[in-house]
């Protein structure tokens, strides 16, 4: 009797990648070593971009879509002060990513946009969406159209939150969005607030700033969104002051939390030793 054939071997697990990484751009050498795929750098008043890595490559941004949802929300001039509840509907699905907001939880609708800003809270973020006049179809629409309207070519817009890896973006973009949101004073507040602790029920859920830069005396950073899923590595755009002029950076794919606070401050001493701040655009063919 002819004996059982081998079992195959179990198929090897697929190997966790970015968008950015599959595109090969993480290899994409720079004279600064970053190891953030993107990098951007451009003069917040005369736009001039003072050094630009892969920065007109459309990739997924994570939570970086919360400065999109920020917008709407404070032009809306809906009740900050109005209460919401977290309802099954705000529970992530995609990425089944966890929240300290249980199902039930009352907060004002200022609050969400607190936690949204600062912490990057998915269900506070959705549900400023799902709460909004239309729904959530009707602001993601709008989302779009603001986008089109603030000359953002390369963004698409598919959720509120950013878990989706369809909310697609260029760094060049980002740095518009940056600058608009840091035209509305509310988003430049709740962004670097340190940290806000939220009472519920009797007890206090404390959140501290998903950028932890906001804390460095090093820098005067007056607006920031961090953003991560896996389609989209470790994100963060800014908008700080240096020697008197403002800034925006914007960093997309970096392989872990240390990797993008470790590029941002290489950036910040390229450009402390580079007294011109004379431009550089990295090469890509991307």
């Amino acid at each position: 009797m002819a004996s059982a054939a081998p079992a195959p071997a179990a198929a090897a697990a697929p190997v966790s990648v970015s968008y950015a990484e599959r595109m090969g751009l993480r290899r994409v050498h720079d004279p600064l070593n970053l190891n953030s795929s993107v990098a951007l750098v451009m003069d917040a008043e005369t736009h001039e971009i003072l050094l630009g890595k892969n920065d007109r490559a459309v990739l997924p941004i994570a939570s970086l879509t919360k400065l999109m949802t920020g917008i709407l929300i404070a032009d809306a001039n809906l009740p900050l002060n109005e209460v919401i509840t977290i309802t099954n509907a705000d529970v992530d699905r995609l990425k089944n990513s966890g929240s300290r907001l249980a199902v039930g939880t009352r907060l004002t609708r200022g609050q969400a946009l607190h936690l949204s800003m600062m912490s990057s809270e998915n269900r506070a973020a959705h549900a400023l969406a799902r709460t909004f006049p239309g729904g959530v179809d009707q602001f993601v629409r709008l989302m779009n159209e603001k986008a089109q309207s603030l000359g953002m070519v390369d963004t698409r817009f598919a959720d509120p939150t950013g878990l989706s890896p369809r909310n697609q973006s260029s760094a060049r973009d980002i740095a518009i969005l940056t600058a608009a949101s840091h035209q509305r004073p509310i988003l430049r507040d709740l962004s670097t607030s340190p940290s806000y602790d939220l009472a519920v029920g009797g007890h206090r859920l404390p959140y501290r700033n998903s950028n932890r830069l906001v804390l460095n005396e090093a820098w005067d950073i007056s607006l920031q969104k961090t953003g991560f899923i896996r389609e989209a590595g470790r994100c963060v755009t800014m908008k700080f002051n240096m020697e008197g002029r403002d800034f925006i950076m914007v960093l997309l794919d970096a392989a872990n939390p240390s990797a993008r606070i470790n590029d941002a401050e290489r950036l910040r001493r390229w450009m402390l030793e580079t007294n011109d701040f004379g431009s550089q655009q990295f090469a890509s063919a991307y």
